[in-house]
């Protein structure tokens, strides 16, 4: 897959020399993450390699020990989860406001409530909350969910509930988008429906995505960073990151 061409230096996020030490046990060792604008870039690597440490750290969920963070050429390093948000970097699943009871329409209305700062205004009168309706059903438009409008989100497939999520989370309107495996436990009828989902959210916007699933990241992704033992190992398109004998040995224990 050919990466869009990006204008400048290209980059909407950087890590310079990141790590994180706890107590001793260093989970993510210097690493120089650095992520092209209007490109799907994947994190893989086996178990405990640090993908979602990483994730944390650049959300500001946890504080490094040391390096720093740059998002959009702004040293974010040390501010806060919500700052972070505002400014354009949501990750998904985390910030989402999917809650089980109310429909899918309702639920994706709630976080669009959110972006207005009227998140917990849930005694306003629906002729008041009319205004967000036509948002709301564009979203869902855009995640294949408008014919479950009327659904209670309890009730979903479990794709689709994934598929909510998303909406939930495009409501905020995020720059770059995290997803922390966005196919993880699905079938494959669902995977491929996720997958591409993804492209279509990532037409006008920067995906950042933890995957195990090979294919998915073959298919998707125009940069493949590898990590082990909190390391970076490689970083490239999936082509030639999948021929790396390192790789191989690393992430599925075969030497070449």
């Amino acid at each position: 897959m050919t990466a869009p061409t990006a204008t400048g230096d290209g980059l909407i996020l950087e890590t310079r020399h990141l790590t994180k030490d706890f107590r001793g046990f260093v989970a993510v060792s210097d690493v120089s993450l650095r992520v092209r604008r209007g490109t799907i870039h994947a994190l893989i690597g086996p178990n405990g390699a640090g993908k979602t440490t990483v994730f944390n750290l650049l959300t500001k969920f946890l504080p490094p020990s040391s390096g720093a963070i740059l998002y959009k050429g702004e040293d974010i390093t040390h501010e806060r989860p919500a700052e972070v948000a505002r400014k354009g970097m949501i990750r998904s699943f985390q910030v989402s406001a999917v809650f089980p009871n109310l429909t899918v329409l309702e639920n994706v209305r709630v976080a669009l409530q959110r972006r207005l700062g009227t998140s917990f205004h849930f005694w306003k009168s629906d002729h008041t909350l009319q205004v967000l309706h036509g948002r709301a059903l564009e979203l869902l438009e855009a995640v294949d969910l408008a014919g479950h409008r009327d659904t209670v989100a309890v009730e979903l497939p479990y794709g689709r509930k994934r598929a909510l999520e998303i909406a939930t989370t495009l409501a905020l309107d995020p720059e770059m988008l995290l997803l922390d495996e966005p196919t993880q436990g699905m079938g494959h009828e669902d995977v491929g429906r996720v997958v591409e989902l993804i492209r279509r959210v990532a037409a006008d916007r920067t995906v950042l995505m933890v995957e195990h699933n090979l294919s998915v990241v073959a298919d998707l992704c125009h940069t493949i960073t590898v990590l082990q033992r909190g390391s970076i190992l490689a970083e490239g398109p999936y082509a030639e990151v999948s021929r790396n004998p390192q790789v191989l040995e690393a992430y599925i224990g075969v030497a070449e």
